[in-house]
This record gives structure tokens, C-alpha cells and sequence, in this order.
């Protein structure tokens, strides 16, 4: 006989309709701020690594595992449109794509791994209902996974910032401030397209996944499959694209 961890099924509460309900799902700053999450030492090289890896645009969510030493050893990215946020939701997604990039920790005694969100959107850097919705989605998808809830951070037109931290920078920001006239939208459409085309496989549309690979695995792919990136710790990593089966 086996004992185990079963997660429940991906299915919305019965009181999902419920504003009352949906509003129980979201955490306000100074509760996120409340919770003990551990500071990123270097949130800079944190977001702009998740950054050049993924290109978010409006409406995208990109959750990252980091290791002891705040590198990046597995990513994906995701857009998850909602009529109105809500955290069970939101943690589903999350806790999807997590069990697609990397195993879980439920098996030890403490979390070694941390796990954050960048999530881009429009607006400025004040906290929002979907915030909170995003804070308490990663804070419940981190214990069903075995994690331990790290940083969330927006990324807004004019800046990017940990919230309940008040840490952030304006550089990387959201490309929701791309030229409107015809040639910009025409540009930043061609270069969305190429680079889902190199990250995405075909039948993953949409959904981006980077797993880290050591130097040595990479120097084994053939010649234009590997391309050294800066990871969040700092350190020239090879990555390659794949699909979230």
C-alpha cells in the first residue's frame, strides 16, 4: 500500500459565480507583504533575464523556478484571459505549467525552490483586483507544487516592480507603449511572430517553456539549437525552446 499527495482536479469551486467568493481568492499588499515571502537579492537580473527569455506582452504571465542561488532552472509563459480575475483560476494555470517545466518538491521536508511570477499588463504600478487574484493563485499553486512563494512582479508600461516590496526599475517595461501608427503595429506583429515561432512548438501554440541545460549538453546540439543567454543569477546559460506537452 501507497500513501501520497493527490492534488485536486482542475475544477472551479462551486462558488466561482460568486463575487463574495472571488474576492476571498485575492491577497491585498500588506497581507502579500505579511507572509514572510523571501526577497530576491538581485531583482533586476531576475526580471530582465525572464524578460529577454520570453518577450511578454500585455496580459502575460511568465512563472520561473529558481534555485538556492536565484538561477533560473525552469520558466514558461503564458496568456490567460479572464472576464474577471479570479485566484482559483489563476492557480490552475499556474500549477499546469509548473508540472509541465519541472518536478515537484512534495516529497521533502522543506522547499530548496522558489517560484515567482512576472506578469504583464496595462495600467500603472498600483495594486489591482488582479494583483491579488495573481498573488494568491502562485501562493496556492507553490504548496500543491512543493515550492516556496517568491516574488511577484509586475511589468507596466512606464515601469516594472516586486510588489509589497516597492523594489523596481523602469527598464525592461511592458511593450504596450509600442508606436501605434501602422508601421509599429505591422513590426511589433512581425517580431511577436518570429519569436513564437522560434520558442513555441506548433502544436503548443501561444505557451513558452525554457528549461536550463548545462554548457556541456548544449555543446552537443547541433550548430543554431543552443544560444547562451544570461540567466536571473548572472551566469551564460544554454537554453533551448520546447513544447508544453
Amino acid at each position: 500500500m501507497t500513501f501520497g499527495f493527490a492534488p485536486p482536479p482542475h475544477t472551479s469551486p462551486p462558488t466561482s459565480t460568486d463575487p463574495a467568493a472571488r474576492l476571498g481568492r485575492m491577497l491585498e499588499p500588506a497581507e502579500w507583504a505579511s507572509a514572510g515571502i523571501p526577497l530576491l537579492r538581485n531583482p533586476r537580473e531576475v526580471v530582465t533575464g525572464l524578460h529577454d527569455r520570453h518577450h511578454p506582452g500585455p496580459s502575460t504571465a511568465v512563472v520561473a523556478v529558481l534555485d538556492r542561488q536565484e538561477r533560473v532552472t525552469a520558466s514558461a509563459s503564458f496568456t490567460e484571459p479572464a472576464a474577471a480575475p479570479d485566484g482559483w483560476e489563476f492557480r490552475n494555470a499556474l500549477l499546469t505549467h509548473l508540472r509541465r517545466v519541472i518536478p515537484h518538491d512534495l516529497r521533502l521536508r522543506a522547499p530548496v525552490r522558489t517560484a515567482v511570477l512576472l506578469y504583464c499588463r496595462e495600467g500603472d504600478a498600483r495594486w489591482t483586483e488582479a494583483d491579488g487574484a495573481w498573488m494568491w493563485g502562485l501562493r496556492d499553486a507553490c504548496t500543491l507544487h512543493g515550492l516556496r512563494c517568491g516574488a511577484y512582479i509586475t511589468l507596466t508600461p512606464d515601469r516594472w516592480q516586486v510588489l509589497g516590496e516597492g523594489r523596481g526599475g523602469r527598464r525592461p517595461g511592458s511593450p504596450v507603449t509600442a508606436p501605434q501608427g501602422t508601421e509599429g503595429r505591422r513590426a511589433g506583429a512581425a517580431r511577436t511572430t518570429a519569436h513564437r515561432a522560434r520558442a513555441a512548438h506548433p502544436d503548443s501554440p501561444g505557451t513558452t517553456v525554457q528549461r536550463q541545460e548545462s554548457p556541456r549538453a548544449a555543446t552537443a546540439l547541433p550548430q543554431g539549437r543552443a544560444t547562451s543567454r544570461s540567466t536571473g543569477g548572472g551566469a551564460p546559460e544554454a537554453h533551448r525552446h520546447t513544447a508544453a506537452r
